[in-house]
């Protein structure tokens, strides 16, 4: 069983607020590690954002709980109309995660049965030192890094599979290929998509982050390949072009990797338009649909390439500033 970084936070942070509670002399120092265990978050940004919550909460909380029970009484009745109100008040105000730790303090306060100067700037210690100490044991957050070139490369290898299987399809005629990369794909980038989101959440003054626009770019890449599929299925097996189709989707399945050298292949793909565009036209019916799903093809998989080519400045370019010195 292993163990995550919350629980290992949760385990560290909660006695350390309670024994500094404990030595401030509050009375209800167990509350101080409620209000911890309540406050980790899974991100620096979230814990930020739980901690303003649950305090701005607890303050409004501490005020009606004084009135209501105050000049109202002390009973459950009384209880339940205060937190008919304050609910309301969390969800106007969007702070309703506070509704949980500011519950602890309404019980602190209506546990008393006399609310004092004293004991009401207790409650207040409490929330400083429990949402404190959550915080600070919130600002370490472990690194993504790792997590997310492994999602890069299992993906990068998904689609060396697909391209690999499409060229296969086109030369050979073979369907034993299930297609199970196409899922593992979109499984990969959705949880590449959640750890990103974490990790820019853990770095709150970084407008970027790299691998967010890659796992985008990867993402569109996936869904034109997804319509590529029936499209293959139409190619004529013994066709010149077909077969340079199938040579050209092997080299792309050589060139899966971070970079950008997508301007060569480019290239190379104008070319074989043109070749495609010097053929006689079609005479008959099933000819012209098959010269149609061709030209959609080649249109899908420039696409593909034009995707990759925007996602970052060209490799190959760079290369050529770096010789000639220019920009």
């Amino acid at each position: 069983m292993k163990i995550g970084y919350r629980t290992i936070k949760t385990a560290i942070g909660t006695p350390i607020a309670v024994l500094i509670a404990q030595l401030l002399g509050v009375t209800n120092f167990i509350s101080a590690g409620i209000l911890t265990i309540l406050s980790i978050q899974p991100s620096r940004k979230r814990s930020v954002l739980s901690a303003w919550h649950r305090f701005f909460a607890c303050i409004i909380a501490s005020v009606l709980s004084y009135l209501f029970f105050e000049f109202i009484g002390y009973n459950t009745l009384v209880l339940g109309l205060m937190l008919v109100l304050f609910i309301p008040i969390t969800v106007f105000f969007k702070i309703t995660p506070g509704i949980a730790t500011s519950s602890v303090i309404t019980l602190n306060l209506y546990s008393t049965g006399n609310i004092t100067f004293s004991f009401l700037m207790e409650q207040y210690l409490l929330i400083i030192v429990g949402l404190g100490v959550g915080l600070l044991v919130n600002l370490y957050m472990p690194s993504y890094d790792n997590k997310l070139k492994e999602k890069q490369k299992k993906l990068e290898h998904c689609f060396r599979v697909i391209l690999l299987e499409i060229a296969l399809y086109i030369r050979e005629n073979d369907s034993k290929w299930d297609g199970k990369e196409i899922a593992q794909s979109e499984e990969i980038l959705d949880e590449a998509s959640d750890l990103v989101k974490l990790d820019r959440e853990n770095h709150m003054l970084r407008s970027k982050h790299p691998y967010y626009d890659y796992f985008i770019m990867r993402s569109k890449q996936l869904e034109l390949l997804r319509k590529m599929l029936p499209l293959v299925t139409r190619l004529p097996k013994t066709d010149q072009i077909s077969l340079r189709i199938a040579n050209f989707f092997e080299k792309l399945a050589d060139v899966v990797h971070p970079g950008n050298t997508a301007i060569i292949y480019l290239e190379e793909l104008h070319q074989l338009k043109h070749d495609f565009n010097q053929f006689e036209l079609p005479k008959t019916r099933e000819e012209f649909e098959t010269r149609a799903n061709m030209f959609r093809l080649l249109l899908e998989i420039e696409s593909y390439l034009l995707i990759k080519s925007k996602y970052k400045q060209s490799d190959v370019l760079k290369k050529q500033i770096k010789k000639t010195g220019t920009t």
